[in-house]
């Protein structure tokens, strides 16, 4: 019997956004680290800052399946659908797999402490965190350390998720595809309920506003002083 498949809409605007602004900002964090562009440095890791801080509270107020509560399951429930992968192969689920919402959470926690760390750090030469002076020497120390040695832990996670999505890919789970557009093809049989069909989304107004009033804050404290010496 041929397997029907339904088109859902999965992810609402302001995620994806974010996905792709998170990813293009790494990015260009590396870019400028790798330059010496430190100033610019600076500007994109208080920008990942507001972006990183509008996704928690998105997490508790967004779209259900930008919940955290969506996706953050029990560890038998990640344990279980481990096993079915090993015995049944992937499956296309509604939002995030247990497995791939714990990347979610990690990724963002590893992400959020190479920002902290880098409030307390210094190059020793020309650029220094905002909060440097705030801490003694060898605590910065340590954060300068701690900010470099994370970036490693970022770039394997990084690698790990990317081979995660081409697996998913090629056994049909479209993630990419989701996170461009929004909507996901899932086979039927798997819908048990309204629900999972129609998931609840807030409005994006709602988005736009948290996110003005974040990137007000930080433009005004953090990157406005940076533009005015560059």
């Amino acid at each position: 019997m041929k397997t029907e498949y339904i088109k859902v809409k999965v992810w609402d605007l302001p995620t994806r956004i974010f996905h792709w602004a998170m990813v293009m900002l790494m990015g260009l964090l590396w870019w400028s680290a790798d330059a010496g562009e430190m100033q610019w440095h600076q500007i994109f890791a208080y920008s990942l800052l507001g972006l990183i801080a509008f996704r928690l509270l998105w997490g508790f107020v967004g779209s259900d399946t930008s919940k955290f509560s969506h996706f953050i399951y029990h560890p038998k429930i990640a344990f279980k659908y481990l096993k079915e992968v090993r015995t049944r192969g992937v499956s296309v689920v509604l939002g995030h797999n247990p497995i791939g919402g714990y990347m979610v959470v990690v990724l963002i926690a590893v992400i959020s402490l190479q920002l902290v760390t880098g409030l307390f750090a210094t190059d020793d030469i020309f650029t220094e965190g905002p909060l440097y002076s705030y801490v003694s020497s060898d605590t910065s120390a340590f954060m300068t350390w701690l900010h470099k040695t994370n970036f490693n832990l970022i770039l394997l996670l990084s690698i790990i998720h990317i081979l995660a999505v081409i697996i998913h890919a090629i056994k049909g789970d479209k993630l990419v595809g989701a996170m461009l557009t929004g909507y996901k093809k899932l086979p039927r049989p798997e819908l048990s309920s309204n629900e999972q069909v129609n998931p609840m989304f807030k409005s994006e107004w709602i988005a736009l506003v948290l996110f003005a009033v974040l990137a007000a804050v930080i433009f005004s404290y953090l990157i406005w002083p940076i533009l005015q010496v560059l």
